[in-house]
């Protein structure tokens, strides 16, 4: 149960816990990030993610589930307005905590079967769009997810949010695009790339044996380096008045057809 307590906003934990909200060069600094609500503490510790602190409103959130987590987390009653200060939701469920980051290395990535599926998106910048590519591949249950020359850090309290905590379920790495380029090749996975070049409609590929789809931004596509990295290129063929489409979207349908023809397995 929780036996701290903290009624000022300018206490230092809470003014740091405002500069891991706000700010990624502290997150970066401290390898540690802010997540909240009762849904995403319960999938990083699931993740195993380290949990080093929950605050908690006793007037939301029932204090008698602290319980339930392990005894090594440290636990501290809020106030009302300090927890307005921290909170990160406009509806909130009264429970925050700080986790300590992962690393995400391409070496750390570890497939349990021969034929692995990966999603890779390049240069994402929204994070509300790589939330959602991050809840498509919770859903696919692909085998990882690589965000290549990232814009964003992935412990952006908009990612976590956006991706409903499946930043914390999914088996994620990062590099430049060159490095996973080299690792897919080492690994003997087929690379297909979603650009107009050169490219074939979707749907008549062989996503079977082990692969990984790729996908860019929508305003500025995939880099020329993927186009010559690809075994084949890949289109979805578009019968409206425009060209292109929300890139988490477009990821939904080229892993969903990699998962079909898998036979969702």
């Amino acid at each position: 149960m929780a036996n701290k307590q903290i009624s000022s906003t300018q206490n230092p934990l809470i003014k740091h816990i405002v500069l891991l909200k706000d700010k990624s060069r502290e997150r970066k600094k401290t390898n540690t990030f802010v997540l909240e609500g009762e849904r995403e503490l319960q999938l990083a510790l699931d993740g195993e993610y380290a949990i080093q602190t929950i605050l908690v409103l006793p007037e939301i959130y029932d204090i008698t589930k602290l319980g339930n987590f392990p005894e090594t987390i440290d636990i501290i009653e809020v106030s009302k307005e300090v927890y307005q200060k921290v909170a990160y939701r406009e509806t909130t469920e009264g429970i925050l905590a700080i986790a300590k980051s992962k690393p995400h290395q391409l070496e750390a990535i570890v497939f349990n079967n021969n034929n692995p599926l990966i999603l890779i998106a390049e240069a994402p910048e929204k994070p509300g769009n790589i939330g959602a590519i991050l809840r498509t591949a919770d859903a696919a249950n692909v085998d990882a997810v690589i965000i290549a020359n990232p814009k964003t850090d992935l412990y952006n309290p908009n990612i976590v949010r956006s991706s409903v905590g499946c930043v914390f379920t999914n088996q994620i790495a990062t590099g430049t695009t060159t490095e996973i380029i080299t690792f897919l090749k080492k690994n003997n996975i087929d690379i297909y790339s979603a650009i107009l070049q050169d490219a074939v409609h979707y749907h008549e590929q062989d996503y079977s044996k082990a692969s990984a789809i790729v996908v860019g931004t929508e305003a500025d596509g995939l880099s020329d380096t993927w186009r010559k990295a690809s075994k084949q290129n890949i289109k979805i063929p578009m019968q409206g008045a425009i060209d292109s489409m929300n890139v988490s979207v477009a990821a939904g349908i080229l892993i969903f057809e990699a998962k079909r023809q898998r036979n969702f397995k």
